[in-house]
């Protein structure tokens, strides 16, 4: 049923890519502590250790999603497949959520007052909301990655 010449069959990306859906929206939300959410963009180890503990709880709910798709359809995924998909959802999201980085790629490409839309002035705290352009490349980062991995476990 719609395969491919790749062998990417479409129904199977397209169950692989909601749950690690749900699963982004539940592990970035959800599970994700305080303590990882205010220190996973903070420079040297301690934003390193925080952003790595996020990650790993991340992509634990992201594998747990994957193991409910199986258990409730029947389908049958790769196991290899599996790992390099979250690998690559792992890695693509620690790189964003160090902030740094993807700050750097927002700029680079013309975005930077976009990135920066929403937050709070310099000495004020005048925008607490998760309104900002930052939240939106960040969240949109993520979702595009989601797609490439989905891509890489339904192959």
């Amino acid at each position: 049923m719609f395969a491919d010449p790749t062998g990417v069959h479409a129904g199977t990306f397209t169950a692989v890519f909601v749950a690690l859906y749900v699963a982004h929206q539940v592990g970035d939300h959800w599970i994700q502590s305080q303590h990882q959410a205010d220190h996973k963009g903070l420079p040297g180890w301690p934003g390193r250790i925080a952003c790595a503990a996020h990650v790993t709880t991340y992509t634990a709910t992201a594998l747990l999603a994957l193991v409910f798709l199986i258990a409730g359809t029947g389908l049958r995924l790769d196991p290899w497949a599996v790992g390099v998909g979250l690998a690559v959802s792992a890695v693509s999201h620690y790189i964003a959520d160090r902030r740094t980085p993807l700050k750097r790629i927002a700029d680079a490409l013309g975005s930077g007052r976009f990135y920066a839309l929403g937050t709070p002035r310099p000495g004020r705290d005048d925008n607490p909301s998760l309104g900002t352009g930052a939240y939106a490349l960040d969240q949109s980062w993520h979702i595009g990655w989601l797609f490439v991995s989905a891509l890489l476990i339904a192959a």
